[in-house]
């Protein structure tokens, strides 16, 4: 009976207690000392592998190490297309070209008399790097934690274990150290091939790193690359360097952008090169030292990792101008604000799509992307096809941001197999006209529509919108797949294609020469019963032509190994671009490139003469309208040769909410969080809004339990009563 009691009470008291909450939220996840902060909340769904940049170039480990190292270019923030523009340099790089006998050539030289470029690179003085410990100096002028003994290391766990941190000045020495780095033995960066191609000295420098780490004695485990110099990077003064590059590349420019060409001081490579630290994970993996507008705190890859603002950074404004349309989108109401604008940013590990949707809808996330169990929830379409939100979500205040993303999606056609590529020419006509036909019967308006929830749009070439080169409107489409009606590109008949089908040797889908049906295949890697729906859609595209399209699924190594040897007839494949420059497109098709025999990225084997030729002219170009000419007659030959079945370029929907401002989402520029505001009190106003207590459960239960009580006292009552009588 006293039990009954004590946990009546009980509850009464745990009511009386969440009612004093106040305007704390009961199921807010957060601590309620964050309550009103100048806090982003985002999610990440993969652990990130490396944090060093000389090693990182996967996109769920760029949104951090973007925001903590500096290259000395960034993208403007709000310009279309992309442009680049000076972060940690004073100005944009100062470019000369020679010729072999080391004669300074003009600006318009041509590309063939071009032996080398210098790339001379000036960075701003006064710019310092986060606090760390490997800058910390003792009172005797010496490396404080640089020789950690293990009296030390048996009370340090994780960085934030250091007592002291300390900084020091940015110097151009701290660049040509990580490009350095490129070529270390340990380290296996991802674009030392591609540099080595254009550094000069590159590979002899790694050549030359690998003896010194072979000699190396065991006890010394650090590799001091400032005693190594690499001749294609020179240090001019303390805060000029420069890169010589072979022959005339000005995509490199677009390299200097990410972070695989940030600072490394050589303070940190030395610190976490220490055996004892490396033991204890602490690296330079998995702590980074820069000096971008925020520095990791916390790193937990399977629960969160925190982001905060580096006291140290320097002065940096918000854009003054963009788009036109920027204004009006009110994107330019920070401008020439100090960055950044939020102190702290708390990502937290998401690997299921229904609680982090739930935690958005509750505005514990301040954004999120939308999968297709929730596209219909927070997406409708309106008019024209223009995407917006539901009402539900409008009277959220959440909103919608779209972009193209810069990557393509599309089938290929091995151009190497006798059916859809041909042996010879005549073999090559009528594998041309198949080509075109499939082309236009396959509907990828229709795809988009159906498995992509109308995210993308059809492709009219390689080149993604954004990108210098692409054509908009009628000037843009393929008129061997469109014509132009109504203002708008329509897709060509089935009677057209079914025409050209005939042309190739084809009527009706059957074999002119053998009056077999004709039967084309069509290689995928292994797939879930969910995509079983797209490789039906596929089949019943080809029908239209009276085609037989045979899926050959495999696994992944497989399929590989089937696209490298040009085993392979016709597959599925995709692009994203590293920086937004059409070359980064059109090198897909370009000859020499090709996936077998040279193991390039052409992976459709095309191999065009006049392609070739025209590639080769433009990729070293300027941009303007010379190369623009040439561009657009490359994309004319695709057209008509169709080694791609285009596809499209899909689209990227983020929803967030209205407390979250100065959002211009884009996938070529990642150190964006510093451009981000948060209304903070707008944001737990919200919260309070949407997550209100819900009593009458607790009510109900604590009626059921009075009831349930009632009896038991009675009870116990007459117990009570009969007990005394006896006794008397």
């Amino acid at each position: 009976m006293k039990i009954l009691l004590i946990k009546f009470w009980l509850l009464i008291v745990i009511i009386v207690q969440l009612a004093a909450c106040g305007e704390y939220s009961w199921n807010n996840p957060y601590a309620a000392s964050d309550a009103g902060k100048n806090i982003l909340y985002s999610v990440f769904s993969e652990r990130p592998k490396h944090l060093d940049p000389v090693q990182s170039y996967s996109s769920n480990e760029i949104q951090f190490t973007a925001q903590i190292y500096e290259p000395p270019l960034q993208y403007h923030y709000l310009k279309r297309p992309f442009v680049l523009i000076p972060a940690t340099a004073d100005k944009m790089p100062v470019v000369r070209y020679f010729d072999a006998e080391d004669n300074q050539l003009p600006d318009e030289a041509r590309s063939d008399d071009i032996a080398y470029s210098v790339y001379e690179i000036s960075i701003k003085p006064g710019i310092s790097f986060q606090p760390h410990p490997a800058f910390v100096i003792d009172e005797q002028n010496n490396w404080l934690y640089h020789a950690l003994n293990e009296d030390v290391l048996i009370s340090i766990f994780k960085l934030s274990d250091f007592p002291y941190t300390h900084t020091r000045e940015l110097e151009a020495e701290d660049y040509v150290y990580q490009i350095k780095r490129l070529a270390h033995p340990r380290l296996h960066s991802p674009i030392y091939g591609l540099m080595a191609d254009y550094i000069v000295g590159l590979k002899d420098y790694a050549a030359k790193l690998k003896h010194a780490e072979q000699n190396r004695p065991k006890e010394e485990a650090y590799l001091d690359l400032r005693k190594y110099q690499l001749e294609g990077v020179q240090l001019i003064d303390k805060y000029t360097y420069s890169i010589k590059i072979h022959g005339k590349y000005p995509q490199f420019q677009y390299w200097l952008a990410m972070p695989f060409f940030a600072p490394i001081p050589w303070e940190a490579d030395r610190f976490y090169s220490q055996p004892g630290l490396v033991q204890k994970n602490i690296t330079l993996d998995w702590y980074p030292v820069g000096t971008g507008p925020y520095m990791l705190t916390e790193n937990d890859p399977n629960l969160r990792m925190v982001l905060e603002k580096n006291p140290n950074f320097r002065d940096e404004y918000y854009p003054v101008n963009g788009m036109s349309e920027d204004e009006k989108n009110e994107l330019l109401k920070d401008a020439g604000k100090k960055l950044p604008f939020i102190d702290k940013v708390v990502y937290t590990r998401e690997k299921e799509s229904i609680p982090r949707w739930n935690k958005f809808l509750q505005g514990y996330y301040d954004a999120t992307g939308i999968g297709s169990d929730s596209f219909d929830q927070a997406v409708q379409l309106v008019g024209q096809g223009e995407a917006t939100v539901t009402r539900e979500m409008e009277e959220q205040g959440i909103r919608l941001e779209t972009t193209v993303a810069v990557s393509t999606y599309y089938m290929g056609f091995n151009m190497l197999d006798p059916v859809v590529g041909g042996r010879n020419e005549r073999e090559r006509e009528s594998a041309r006209k198949l080509r075109q036909a499939i082309s236009i019967a396959v509907d990828y308006e229709e795809f988009i529509s159906i498995f992509a929830n109308g995210r993308g749009i059809p492709a009219q070439s390689p080149i993604s919108p954004g990108i210098v080169g692409y054509r908009d409107g009628r000037a843009g489409i393929n008129p061997i797949v469109y014509d132009w009606i109504d203002d708008q590109p329509q897709r060509k008949s089935i009677k057209t294609a079914k025409a050209l089908l005939a042309e190739a040797g084809y009527p009706n889908g059957i074999d002119r020469k053998t009056g077999a049906p004709l039967i084309l295949y069509f290689d995928v890697t292994a797939r879930s019963s969910e995509d079983r729906s797209k490789l039906d859609w596929m089949r019943k595209q080809f029908q239209k032509l009276n085609i037989q399209l045979v899926v050959r699924s495999t696994d992944y190594n497989r399929f590989q190994d089937k696209i490298r040897k040009g085993n392979a007839q016709i597959f599925e494949w995709g692009w994203n671009a590293d920086y937004p420059d059409p070359e980064n497109f059109l090198f897909l098709l370009y000859g020499p490139q090709r996936k077998v025999g040279i193991s390039g990225e052409n992976a459709v084997n095309y191999d065009n003469d006049e392609y070739n030729q025209l590639f080769e002219k433009m990729k070293n170009m300027e941009d303007g309208a010379e190369r623009q000419l040439i561009i657009d007659r490359m994309v004319e030959i695709l057209r008509y040769d169709a080694p791609w079945l285009w596809g499209y370029h899909p689209k990227d929907y983020g929803l967030y909410h209205s407390w979250y401002q100065n959002v211009k989402p884009n996938r070529i520029s990642n150190n964006n969080l510093k451009y981000f505001k948060i209304d903070a009190n707008l944001r737990e106003a919200k919260r309070q809004e949407w997550n209100q207590p819900v009593f009458w459960p607790i009510a109900l239960i604590l009626f059921i339990l009075v009831i349930s009580i009632i009896p038991a006292v009675n009870a116990f009552r007459r117990y009570e009563s009969s007990s005394a009588i006896r006794i008397v």
